[in-house]
């Protein structure tokens, strides 16, 4: 893959939540909820403020992060789904 974002934003791949609860009963494709939290694959230089000064990400590639439900944009890259948000759509990094 050669994707490269750009300022602030992020080349997120959701991680699928648990199909099946701890008492084990299957949760049904239907009721499942999209995953809010994924793994960076890619990340942009960071946010330019206006005097040209760069302030760098704060995720890395490799960080797996909690996002916001409705944060990013859904795309295809090379057949994968993937999620392209801003850094502020992270909520924070699970360490």
């Amino acid at each position: 893959m050669n994707f490269k974002p750009l300022f602030n934003n992020i080349l997120v791949e959701r991680i699928e939540e648990e199909t099946t609860t701890k008492g084990g009963i299957i949760i049904p494709d239907t009721a499942k909820e999209k995953p809010s939290r994924g793994k960076v694959l890619a990340v942009g230089e960071g946010t330019t403020l206006e005097n040209g000064t760069i302030v760098p990400m704060k995720v890395k590639v490799g960080d797996v992060v909690l996002f916001s439900k409705w944060g990013g944009t859904e795309i295809k890259l090379d057949g994968q789904d993937r999620v392209i948000m801003k850094e502020t759509d992270v909520l924070g990094i699970i360490e």
